[in-house]
């Protein structure tokens, strides 16, 4: 079975986007920073997406600003096959997309029962919050950003029953970004 999991950003606060839906604030230009974000992208996998993350990484990594600025994750994200949840997004133009319209949860629920890649969630805030609350989640990567954001969507925006986490890896940047890696708790 595939294993479903989150790579996020948030800020110290506790936010993974500002009012406006702006996260250009988790932008690091910083050797280690890039090195490891790198490596985490070289992995097999699938992406899954909502349609605002799909459009905002679409607008970007097939870019010649994205593959001369980041070309290792650039070549990694834009070959790796893409899952976008949508109800209005007809066809995708970023190669290797699939558009997925049915019921979030019964999606993925078919998708983690099936043989197939592992896939994880970047950005989709309400993806996750909808994910976490049907305990369809095997594995939280959340990187805490050194800025303060002062308002904004929560991650887990509308989580109910609190789902238990436990801590199993914990790394820490120069640039003062740390990565958390939590699993239910359970597990």
């Amino acid at each position: 079975m595939p294993i479903l999991s989150v790579f996020n950003h948030v800020s110290l606060d506790g936010y993974f986007t500002d009012t406006n839906g702006d996260m250009s604030w988790a932008y690091a230009d910083d050797p280690e920073w890039n090195a490891y974000v790198a490596e985490n992208a070289s992995g097999e996998g699938r992406l899954v997406l909502g349609r605002e993350t799909y459009d905002m990484m679409a607008s970007f990594w097939p870019t010649p600003v994205a593959i001369e600025t980041l070309p290792d994750v650039a070549n990694s994200i834009n070959a790796m096959p893409k899952l976008v949840f949508s109800r209005t997004l007809g066809e995708a133009a970023w190669q290797n997309t699939t558009v997925l319209k049915g019921e979030l949860t019964t999606e993925m629920r078919r998708l983690k029962a099936e043989p197939g890649l592992d896939m994880t969630i970047l950005g989709s805030g309400s993806i996750v919050a909808q994910l976490a609350q049907e305990g369809l989640i095997d594995e939280y990567q959340i990187v805490v950003n050194p800025v303060v954001v002062g308002k904004g969507r929560t991650l887990f925006e509308g989580v109910t029953g609190r789902p238990a986490l436990k801590l199993v890896e914990a790394r820490s940047f120069t640039n003062g970004k740390v990565v958390l890696r939590y699993v239910p708790a359970s597990a």
